[in-house]
């Protein structure tokens, strides 16, 4: 094969590195199927000296089509690209949101989740790409909820089977239930404010805690830290409570891999499986990070049932 595949660094749970790809390659039916299927094996693979918007966008092809992400459809704000969502927080400009961590700033800190959990359908991936980076910090973190269920206590791995979980979204995450807090919002951007009012988050998803990947029979842990409400037809202390068990137990320290960014990287994950969470810019720097959305639906999302027809429709149910 006309690349090389070598494990993420400290870890031996999940992911894996590819070096010597060339983009020529990616038209090859033989190196998109082991792609892919490392894909599907491994949950993320960081691409080394891989550079480009173009090259991101067929890279992307490989495992699947590339999409506009849901939130911006509709919406009219400056990119590159229609297929790409920026994420950048530039001091300079005030470009991007601010938090207080841990009592330090820090700009474009995201809390471990799922994307698109908020709505019935969730996009299979994505590829991130750093345009600039920070001087230090901007790590992004990854958690394998294979290797997390497995790990699970038999008793609780009990609790859960068959329950579902409600998301509401909310780009604010010191109101976040679960996981980790920031201790406080400093500055919200106009692209985030008007991401709250966009029809398809206007009624909550719900998903299943756990299902099994069709392609290998593993069962995953699916549960996103960031917009989990409450348990399904569990809205009560003891039903937040075992939420926050599984939770809390998902995000110990110790199953992330924080990968440290170089310019030519570029990081795969399957959004299926895999919690990410960004550790956020040092105040007064500037990360500017480009990703594409693979589009794709596991089949086992839903919203809501409000009563509200009106709404109901609006949002597509």
């Amino acid at each position: 094969m006309s690349f090389e595949v070598a494990p993420l660094p400290g870890q031996d749970e999940f992911g894996a590195v590819v070096t010597g790809l060339s983009p020529d390659s990616l038209s090859d039916p033989r190196v998109r199927k082991a792609l892919y299927d490392l894909w599907i094996d491994k949950g993320v693979v960081v691409f080394r000296d891989m550079d480009g918007i173009d090259t991101q966008l067929r890279l992307s092809e490989v495992f699947g089509e590339p999409e506009e992400h849901p939130l911006l459809r509709g919406v009219d704000v400056p990119r590159e690209h229609k297929l790409i969502i920026d994420f950048e927080y530039n001091a300079r400009t005030g470009e991007g949101e601010v938090y207080e961590v841990d009592g330090e700033v820090r700009g474009g800190w995201l809390p471990w989740h799922s994307d698109l959990v908020y709505v019935s359908e969730i996009n299979h991936g994505g590829i991130l790409r750093p345009v600039v980076l920070p001087e230090r910090g901007g790590e992004t973190g990854y958690i394998d909820q294979i290797a997390v269920y497995e790990s699970l206590p038999a008793e609780l791995k009990q609790q859960i089977e068959g329950l579902n979980v409600l998301y509401k979204f909310h780009v604010n995450s010191a109101e976040t239930k679960f996981g980790q807090r920031p201790d406080r919002m400093v500055r919200m951007s106009d692209k985030a404010l008007a991401a709250t009012s966009h029809a398809s988050v206007r009624a909550r998803s719900i998903h299943p805690m756990v299902y099994t990947q069709e392609q290998t029979g593993r069962k995953v842990l699916n549960v996103s830290p960031w917009f989990a409400d409450a348990i399904e037809g569990m809205e009560t202390e003891d039903g937040d409570r075992l939420l926050g068990e599984v939770i809390d137990y998902c995000i110990r320290p110790e199953r992330a891999y924080f990968h440290q960014w170089k310019m030519g990287d570029m990081v795969l994950w399957d959004n299926w499986r895999m919690l990410h969470h960004a550790r956020g810019t040092p105040e007064g720097m500037h990360r500017h990070m480009s990703r594409t959305t693979i589009a794709g639906d596991y089949g086992l999302g839903r919203y809501e049932q409000t009563g509200d027809a009106t709404e109901e429709k609006r949002v597509g149910l």
